[in-house]
Parts: structure tokens; C-alpha cells; sequence
């Protein structure tokens, strides 16, 4: 079952064998990227055709894998050259890729064992929210003139609406006239977010305040 089906040479039959079997199996990939994140027709058909193109990348040079994985890795990399990648858009790229390397080099068992195991392990791990962070995290941005002292001007307001709250990026903007604080928060069950805004906003001038749920999706490896 792990063997594999191609010798010294490979034949019509073997080659289409292997070629509907990376169709097949990059189909599961583009099925599970569905169910578990928000995807694009583009992509979802990256992840079909990905395994059929580095299995026949593979095939014609002969199996040598060192040479096939470069080629095949250069061809994965076109995808994140201009718009950044999730996390789980790498991994089912890799995953693809895996499938054809597996399915390239004659081991059609293996990658449909590979392709099974995995897919119903990434499934279960998302339907579980395996690792999820079950603190009700936000992001909260502040705008403040430059001449305002930040280090403590909102800590009487945070200590009243918020269970926790981390400074974690301080920049400049307009310029330099203004400061953007971003902080990661933790709001008290039942907090009025409006209230908290509209105390914020006496506080810093009026100037631009946000607070957002963190963006889902876009952790990168």
C-alpha cells in the first residue's frame, strides 16, 4: 500500500493515476480551507490544481526530489509575493504541496492516508476552537495630542471599565503632532463600550478612538 507505483519509467496509465489522484486530493484541501476560513474562488482553486502541478513537476524531473521541491516551492511562493498570507492559507499551501510530492513520487497510499488524517485532525482541531483565546480581548486605539503625557492620563478610566489593559504599540501620526496608542484590553462583563469611548474622548481632545475585536485569521506563522 506505501509502495511506490512508479519505476525506472513512468507509464500513461501510472501518470493519469496519479494525476486524478492529486485532483482528488486537492479537492479535500480546498474543501476543508472552506469549511474553516473565509476563502476566495482564486485561492480555492489554487489549492485543486496545486498538488496536480508539483506532482507533475516531480514526474518530469525524474524523481529527483531535491530539484522538484525547489522548483515546486518557487511556484508556491508566487501566491504571498504581493498580499500576505494567514496562517492557515500557508499551511494548506504546504499541505498541498505535500500531497504532490507524495503522489509525484508514486506513493499514492501514503498521500491519501497523509491527506485523510490530516484533514479530519484540522477539522476537529477547528470545530473544538482548539487554542482559541477565550478572554474577550479587544484593540483599542487612542489618538492624543503630542503634548498630552500618556504614560497614566487613562488609567482611573481603564481601572473603572476594563479587567486588563497592556500598552502595546505607541506611534506617531500627522506628522508627528499626534500620538496613536494601541492597547489590548480586557473589558468588565457588562461594560457600556460607549460610555468608556465618550470618557476617552474628553480625555484625549475629541481625537479618534476605536475599539475593535481583534482581526481573526491574519496570525501569521
Amino acid at each position: 500500500m506505501f509502495n511506490s507505483i512508479i519505476g525506472a519509467s513512468i507509464t500513461l496509465p501510472t501518470f493519469v493515476i496519479c494525476v486524478i489522484t492529486s485532483i482528488v486530493l486537492g479537492l479535500i484541501v480546498a474543501f476543508l480551507h472552506m469549511k474553516t476560513t473565509k476563502s476566495n474562488q482564486n485561492f480555492i482553486s489554487t489549492l485543486v490544481l496545486l498538488p496536480v502541478i508539483v506532482t507533475v513537476v516531480i514526474v518530469l524531473v525524474n524523481g529527483n526530489l531535491g530539484t522538484g521541491v525547489a522548483v515546486a516551492g518557487a511556484f508556491s511562493l508566487i501566491r504571498f509575493r504581493s498580499i500576505p498570507g494567514n496562517s492557515r492559507e500557508i499551511l494548506n499551501v504546504f499541505f498541498a504541496m505535500a500531497i504532490g510530492l507524495a503522489v509525484g513520487t508514486g506513493y499514492i497510499g501514503f498521500a491519501i492516508v497523509f491527506t485523510v488524517l490530516t484533514a479530519i485532525t484540522s477539522f476537529i482541531l477547528f470545530k473544538l476552537k482548539f487554542g482559541e483565546n477565550t478572554m474577550n480581548e479587544k484593540i483599542l486605539k487612542i489618538a492624543i495630542p503630542e503634548e498630552l503625557d500618556y504614560q497614566e492620563v487613562f488609567d482611573d478610566i481603564f481601572k473603572e471599565y476594563l479587567d486588563s489593559y497592556v500598552l502595546r504599540q505607541t506611534k506617531t501620526t500627522n506628522m508627528g503632532s499626534m500620538f496613536e496608542l494601541t492597547y489590548v484590553v480586557v473589558p468588565k462583563e457588562k461594560t457600556n463600550e460607549k460610555e468608556l469611548i465618550d470618557k476617552i474622548r474628553v480625555r484625549n481632545g475629541n481625537l479618534k478612538v476605536s475599539l475593535t475585536h481583534p482581526i481573526e485569521g491574519r496570525e501569521s506563522l
